[in-house]
């Protein structure tokens, strides 16, 4: 495993454990945070550990055509009285993300260093954050890191009433232009709306 010092850079990704990670330590400073987007690698930890950068191979990923929206869901999308609106409300989203309790997980990874990381982020353009309303309250949202290659990677989500975050994460991906969604790694919702596992390699090729 590869421990990072003041220099910002990775080691090749080809050196990542099976388990995808690839180094230790560094900073989350904005500088560093985009050149790990860029080379297909992020940051996950929690207030226990040092920062952990991964990059897991392979990459669950989904592509915008390929979206399955279910017949109950575009009911949902035609008949909601939801608005979605995008970077109206970055820190609120993700200091929502932070607070949601997620089956199987002690705590937050989305620690206030990682927060301060993504508002500088947000405030350099690089970052984005959806919000899901009803009745002007924010109900769902998510947000992630667009580094302006087409590819829009996906951090966290939360949802406060049924259907809100799906809404937002549809809506979003619907209206945009993105050829690919990073969504790291695998969780059951998003495999219903249709991602799916790529290899690494295959990833890294649309990054570039």
């Amino acid at each position: 495993m590869h421990f990072l010092n003041q220099d910002i850079k990775f080691p090749d990704i080809s050196n990542a454990t099976k388990e995808g990670i690839l180094a230790v330590g560094g900073d989350l400073s904005p500088e560093r945070l985009i050149l790990a987007y860029k080379s297909g690698i992020f940051p996950w930890f929690d207030n226990e550990e040092p920062i952990i950068w991964w990059s897991p191979d392979p990459r669950f990923v989904l592509f915008p055509e390929r979206m399955r929206v279910s017949k109950s869901m575009k009911q949902v999308l035609r008949n909601s009285n939801f608005d979605v609106t995008v970077n109206k409300s970055f820190e609120t989203v993700i200091d929502e993300c932070s607070k949601m309790k997620r089956p199987g997980q002690q705590g937050t990874w989305i620690t206030q260093s990682m927060k301060e990381a993504y508002i500088k982020l947000y405030t350099l353009g690089f970052a984005k954050s959806v919000e899901v309303w009803l009745n002007n309250e924010l109900v769902g949202g998510l947000y992630g890191v667009d580094i302006g290659n087409g590819i829009f990677c996906g951090e966290s989500m939360f949802s406060k009433v049924s259907n809100a975050s799906k809404v937002g994460f549809i809506t979003f991906i619907q209206n945009s232009n993105y050829k690919l969604i990073d969504c790291q790694v695998y969780t059951n919702h998003l495999e219903s709306l249709g991602a799916e596992d790529i290899p690494r390699e295959e990833f890294l090729k649309y990054l570039s």
